[in-house]
């Protein structure tokens, strides 16, 4: 069972998606503004923080002043931004104030759901293609790898193709017809890459890439 804490201005999403999380989640309260989640969040210390991007209150700086607010409380409460914006400024913004993953609202109950699971797990999780304006930011491009060799050569050449699209969110179907080869042939190298890198999940492989700074 994860507890969460829902930080939206709308009632009706916040109502809507508590009503639509699974059983594994316990949502703690409900939080309009960014005095009222700061306030709760430090009150209630929920395991993660279901943060809208742009909140009114405060400083007028939306979820990102939230988390910069709560920054002592960021080892212990996880902050999980849930945005109807997928711009670059918008995801850039909160990752590096403290946030541990990006998904937008067109994301199902169950989706955020285990979304929720994995960040209360330590993985940081993005919806597609949103994990690639990350990377972007924080300087991930080639030759500034800081994987270490080992590491990179336990990979062939395709599988770490395979890695580098997988970690920026790309779908399966969709590594299939950048790299021309078959959806199955995708599931095959991803399945070797987690098994090579000791991961257990594509979440894990985002969070392993933006740590080594890998594309």
């Amino acid at each position: 069972m994860t507890t969460v804490l829902i930080v939206d201005d709308h009632s009706i999403f916040r109502s809507g998606l508590r009503a639509d999380l699974d059983a594994s989640v316990t949502v703690l309260g409900e939080a309009a503004t960014v005095d009222e989640a700061v306030e709760l969040i430090a009150s209630l210390r929920p395991e993660v923080v279901l943060l809208d991007v742009h909140l009114p209150g405060g400083a007028g700086g939306g979820g990102a002043e939230v988390l910069r607010r709560s920054a002592t409380l960021l080892d212990g409460v996880r902050f999980l931004a849930l945005s109807v914006s997928d711009s670059a400024e918008d995801v850039v913004g909160v990752i590096r104030a403290g946030a541990r993953g990006y998904i937008t609202k067109g994301s199902s109950g169950a989706e955020v759901s285990r979304a929720v699971a994995a960040v209360a797990g330590g993985d940081a999780v993005f919806s597609p293609r949103l994990a690639g304006f990350v990377l972007d930011a924080f300087g991930a491009v080639a030759g500034e790898q800081a994987a270490s060799d080992d590491e990179l050569d336990r990979l062939s050449a395709r599988e770490r193709e395979v890695m580098r699209l997988i970690a920026r969110g790309y779908a399966y179907k969709e590594v299939a017809t950048d790299l021309f080869i078959s959806i199955k042939t995708v599931e095959t190298h991803v399945s070797a890459v987690l098994r090579k890198l000791q991961l257990s999940s594509r979440y894990e492989l985002t969070a392993w890439a933006l740590e080594r700074k890998l594309l």
